[in-house]
This record gives C-alpha cells, structure tokens and sequence, in this order.
C-alpha cells in the first residue's frame, strides 16, 4: 500500500470512528455546555411501535439519562432536564453555560413525557427582519439549537430567499443586477419583500450580501434538518416586479399598496403564464436548499387586492404548482397564517384536508380558530389542521407582556373542541429575545398532557431561571404573572413606553396600531422589581440581571406615563412653573434609562449596529447596512410610509444610546419649543429630522462599545431617586 492510501484509509477509519461515537444530541450538548458535556449525561435513541414523540428522564451510571424517539425528543428531554433537576434555564439572554463541572443531580425516579401535537413551529417573517436581520453563523447554530431545547420540530426558514429570486430575475427572466435589485429589499426588510408587500426598500444589496446569504441558509437547513426538523420554505404565490412587462408579456394585476409602499405585481395564479414562473422558483429554491414538506405562502397578505381574482381557482393553482414543482416525494403542505381576512373560506374549500396548515397567529388574545369553527370547510364536517399560536411581541417594542393564564386555558379549549384537527402548538412573535417566560411556558404545553395552573408552573420556572428561590421571589412573580403577565385586553403586543413616542402632550401609542394605555397595577410591578433587588445578595447570573434589568426599565417606563399626564395637567391649568420642572424631571427619567438600558448588551443600541456593520466588507456595505438597522427601528420607511402609511416608531425600542440619542433630542426640541411658547413641530418636522438620524452612520462615542456601568448599582440608584 503506498503511503497515500494509507494516510487515506486512516482517515476513513477515523471518520467512521467519530460518527460511532457522536452524534447531533451529544454535539448539542457540546455546544450547549462546552466540551466534554456530553460525556456526563447517557443519550439513547428508542423508537416506540405507536410512532408517538416521547422523552424520558432517568439516571444510570451515575449519570443523567435520556431517551427519546428522536434526537430532537432527546433534545427536548435534555432541556426539561436542566430546568427542572438542575436548575439551569438556557434563553435568549444565556444561551450558552459551562456544564462541565456543575452539579447535575439525578432523578430520583424516571419520568416520562409525550405529545400527539405534531407541529411546534416556530417564528414569523417579521422575525427575520426585526431580530434576525444580520444575524452570523455563530448566532443561528445557538439560535437552532433554542429550538431543538424546546421541541420546535417546523421552522421558518427564510435566510437567503433572495437568492432564489436574484437568481430566477436575473437566469431566467432577463433582469440584470441592478434591476433585480431594484426589486429586491435591502437586509433589514426582506421580512415584507417575501410577504410581497413591497419592492427595493432599503437595497440595493452588494453580491457579497447573496453570496453570504446563500452560505448562511445552507448552513441553518443542514443543522435543523441534523436534529430532525424540517424547514418550512418560502413557496410560491403569484409575486413578480411590478415591471414585469417589460420583461415578459405577462397579465399581472395590481394589488396596491401597503402602508405607502407600491405592491410588487401579481400574476394570477390562474393565468397560463404562472406554472412557468412557478417552476423558475421551485427549481432555484430546489437547487440551492433541497426539499421539504411544508411551504408558507400568504396571497393578499395584509389587505392585498382581490379584484378580478377567482379565488377558488386562485389557490387550487398556488397548491398544484407546490406539488408539482417542489420536488417533495410526500405530499407537501401548504402553511398559511390566519392574519386578518387570510386564510379564506376559498381556500378551506379549495384545499383537501391534509394539504393546509392553518397557523392560527394571535391564538393567545384572537380566537380566530372558535370565529373560523376549526377551519371549517364549507357543507361539510371537514376542517383543516391547524397550530395554536402565541405572538405576543409586535415589532421587537420592548416591554414586559404576556397572557400565561389565558394561553393555557385556551390552548386547552382549542384541543377540547377540535381534537382531531389542533394539531400543534406554536410561536409567532414578531421579534424575539424579549419575554422568555412566555415562551418556555407555550412549548412546554405541547408535553403536558393535563391543564397546569399558572402558579404552579410560575413556582417552578423561577427556580430553574434563577437557579434557586426565595419567598420574595416567589412573591414577585405572584405579582407579575398575575398583573402584567396577565393582559386582560387583546392588544397589540406590550403597553408602550411613552418615552418612545413623537411628543405631545397626550400620548395614546407610540406606534399606529398598538396602544400606551395601561392594564396592570404600576404599584405592583415596581414592588415585584423592588423584591427582586432585595435578592441582589442571594442571586447572581445572567437571567437574574436581565430580568431586574428588564423591570427597573418597566417601573421608570411607567413613571414617565403618569409624569407625562402631569405634565399634560398642568399645561392646561396654566402652572408654568410646575410644568417646567416636571418636564425637567420627564427628560432626566430619558436619560436614566438610558444610563440602565447601557448596563447590558440585550439592550443596546450598539449590539444592533454593530451586528449590521460587521457584516460589511466595505465601508460603503457597512454603511448600507447601518442604514438598514438604523431605518427599521425608527422611521421604517420614507415619509409616504412613515407618516401616511403609519410606520413611524413601529418596531420602537427603549434602549441604551437610542434613548439618548434619539428619543430625548425629539422630546427636548418639543418641550423646548413648548417652553418658549413656540409652535411645537408637527409631522413633517419631526420625520425630517428622525430620518437625519436614521441615514448617518454611528458616532463611536454615542453608544459605547463596552458596558459603562454596572447592573446592579444603576437599579439601586434608579431605586433612591425615584422610589426612595
């Protein structure tokens, strides 16, 4: 043999060798808790006769031990483990921990988990847009394996969409680059482009941001597919560029605009042009990314025309071309939100039953699927699967909000009345990395086979996310998960904070569709946040000081709500004087927070920036990509679709150096105006001078790369000067 083969031989062996001994639940762990981890605990893969998803929880060896029918059933197995055993909770805010040395105690007896749901999806457009939009490798692995911590087995997986389309415009359909990109969104609004509600806004993108997309998406689909989900693809649906004509003769319809934004075109699904565009787009998206069983499409999203469409054909047409040109060997199914007027009774009666995924969207505040009887087929007993969803965030807007209570009752209910068709459970929040409580407690439902209390279940979650507890913390959370974890209205996602608002005396909501009302006892929170500081000696960790974090911000947002109606009080009853230093004292509460908002990276401004601009490889990429970031947090879009449209301040955020930077100079130059007895500025002023903000690039010394002050002693200050 000569000494080529031999070295060749020798790595085959040691190849083979590695895959013997690891596989995706120990390379998981690995990651999870650094290397080594997985030899401390025993994984095993035991598939069950009646198919059913199931973990267990045992010991042996003196080693936890888990089994599942799947490495992702192991996964989920090995997160309830670390909750409720030992006392590690890993979320957004600590995704990672050392699992090396720490203690991990045994089972005293062996536990045993299972669900019928078969769908735990996970995430919505807007996610991809309000926090994923520049996300790396590193980020998504820790992201992918979240989901696989809590069972998530369908995905939305839209990275590198764009590539398919710049590819189909430019191979097949005559475009140049350039005039693709002028249809296709920039990095920080690919979430609407692909939910065809606009073109080009925030392009054009370089070829390097394809080429990295590209890889990123190839990356994600092979990992989620490794600990068995499967992804959920952009299928299509009709959308072409609102030029096409001069491309193809093709009969397009127009659908209007959005929120200001001209519509990209529709080519209707009936006409004899779609299933050649149909299959450019399964192709290219074949070619780059492999199959899957599930496609989300969503036609006339968000009060897209209809006119001239026969809607029965229309989606019997979207449905066949899937099948036909997909290239899934099973029969694939079509995932479509309940959002508004969408899914359709055309589509229930157009689509057999076990072709649609209904993702009941709003589960935790709409009970669309009672309104829609199940999704309910027209004269018959037929109704479409679909999966209880909570969203709760709208916009990445900061705030502490959830329904615990009535998801659990209700995701109850739903599986009461239709047991054979609610099929799952799922989350749908437009932006992540905010309200971890909400989350651990919807997937959780989907292994619990009877109702649980709130209180019972809050009992336990707080000893696995601060790894221990007391009666003051029990205490806090009796008051938050009954007050503000308890939203008894149907709103739009948290009460927002005035601070974040265009100035005016009267401040209803910070964005067009939500609300700044308050529904929950102030008095109560600021006591939870005052329990929790009275730990401050007794606790420690990342999710104890995010969470005193998170709530000192909700009482100062909640001081300045009842401080602007004071202010509000005595401009109408002339009290210059009072007037003037509470507006004074309005305008240090902006800068305090800032100051609070600065003390971890969850919360700054800077986190975000800097996530855009390394992915620059110019400075010119750079700044495109600041641009973006910038844009989406403030303006959103140009003045046509920010003040006429109402996007302004949509996906606002109370953080460290946008409140500085940004809230408080539009606040200064209001109250400034107002003390002077000037004309305040009206909406023309005040988009002039946020989209001054929004187009230029960071100033180093505006958000400090590093962390200024510490956590806990900002909370204890913010305590003596507001709260004595």
């Amino acid at each position: 043999m000569s000494k080529k083969s031999f070295f060749i031989a020798l790595a085959t062996l040691l190849i083979c060798g590695l895959r013997m001994y690891s596989n995706p639940a120990n390379d998981l762990l690995n990651r999870i808790g650094g290397n080594g981890t997985s030899d401390r605990f025993i994984i095993a893969i035991e598939p069950v006769a009646n198919g059913n998803e199931y973990f267990t929880i045992d010991s042996e060896n003196r080693k936890p031990k888990i089994i599942g029918d799947s490495y992702l059933s192991v996964a989920t197995g090995i997160h309830w483990y670390l909750k409720y055993h030992a006392g590690i909770l890993l979320t957004w805010n600590n995704l990672t921990t050392d699992l090396t040395t720490v203690n991990l105690p045994l089972p005293d007896h062996k536990e045993v988990y299972q669900t019928s749901l078969s769908y735990r999806y996970y995430l919505n457009y807007c996610t991809y847009s309000y926090s994923m939009a520049f996300w790396d490798w590193e980020r998504w692995q820790k992201e992918i394996d979240w989901m696989a911590l809590h069972g998530v087995n369908m995905p939305l997986a839209l990275t590198g969409t764009e590539v398919v389309w710049r590819n189909v415009l430019t191979q097949k359909l005559g475009y140049t680059k350039a005039e693709a990109n002028d249809f296709i969104a920039g990095s920080g609004f690919q979430a609407w482009f692909l939910m065809n509600n606009l073109e080009g806004w925030g392009g054009p993108n370089p070829d390097s941001w394809y080429d990295r997309q590209e890889a990123l998406q190839k990356k994600i689909v092979a990992r989620m597919r490794e600990l068995g989900m499967q992804p959920v693809f952009a299928g299509y649906s009709g959308m072409v560029p609102s030029n096409i004509r001069s491309k193809k003769d093709w009969s397009i319809s127009d659908p209007g605009t959005w929120c200001g934004f001209q519509r990209p075109g529709f080519l209707l699904p009936t006409d004899e042009n779609f299933n050649e565009m149909a299959q450019y787009y399964y192709e290219e998206l074949r070619e780059l990314y492999g199959t899957s069983t599930y496609y989300s499409m969503d036609p006339f999203h968000e009060g897209g025309s209809v006119k001239g469409v026969n809607l029965t054909d229309a989606f019997q047409a979207v449905y066949n071309a899937m099948k036909t040109y997909s290239g899934c060997e099973e029969t694939p199914q079509w995932v479509i939100q309940s959002w508004q007027e969408n899914p359709r009774q055309e589509a229930l009666d157009a689509l057999e039953p076990g072709t649609l995924v209904v993702l009941d969207l709003f589960s935790d505040a709409r009970k669309k699927w009672l309104e829609w009887d199940g999704y309910k087929q027209t004269g018959t007993k037929d109704r479409h699967e679909f999966v209880f969803c909570v969203l709760n965030n709208f916009g990445g807007r900061t705030g502490m909000h959830g329904r615990l209570d009535r998801t659990i009752r209700e995701f109850n209910e739903a599986r009461w009345r239709y047991p054979q068709t609610m099929k799952g459970v799922g989350t749908t929040m437009e932006a992540i990395e905010n309200n971890p409580v909400v989350y651990e407690l919807a997937y959780e439902l989907a292994w619990r086979p009877t109702a649980i209390s709130v209180g019972d279940w809050i009992s336990h979650y707080v000893k696995a996310r601060y790894g221990c507890t007391t009666p003051e913390i029990e205490k806090a959370w009796y008051l938050l998960s009954n007050g503000i974890y308890n939203c008894p209205t149907n709103q739009d996602g948290v009460s927002e904070s005035v601070l974040c608002a265009r100035p005016s005396l009267t401040v209803n909501s910070v964005s067009t569709w939500s609300t700044a009302a308050i529904y929950y006892n102030m008095d109560e929170v600021r006591e939870a946040a005052k329990l929790l500081l009275s730990q401050s000696d007794i606790l420690s960790g990342s999710n104890y000081v995010y969470d005193l974090v998170d709530i000192t911000r909700q009482t100062l947002a909640d001081y300045a709500y009842e401080l602007l109606k004071q202010i509000n009080s005595a401009h109408n009853s002339e009290e210059i004087q009072l007037r003037n230093s509470l507006i004074d004292r309005f305008l240090e509460v902006i800068l305090d927070q800032d100051r609070l908002m600065n003390t971890i990276p969850d919360f700054r401004l800077d986190t975000w920036i800097e996530s855009a601009r390394k992915l620059g490889n110019t400075i010119a990429e750079k700044n495109l990509y600041e641009r973006n970031a910038r844009l989406q947090i403030t303006t959103w879009g140009p003045m046509a679709a920010a003040n006429g449209g109402g996007l302004h301040d949509y996906s606002n955020r109370e953080w460290g150096g946008l409140l500085k930077d940004y809230y408080y100079k539009r606040w200064k130059l209001y109250f400034d105006c107002l003390k002077a007895g000037q004309p305040t500025p009206d909406a023309t002023s005040f988009f002039q001078m946020e989209y001054e903000w929004a187009t230029t690039s960071m100033k180093p010394e505006v958000c400090p790369a590093t962390v200024q002050y510490d956590p806990i002693t900002t909370v204890k200050e913010i305590f003596n000067k507001y709260y004595n």
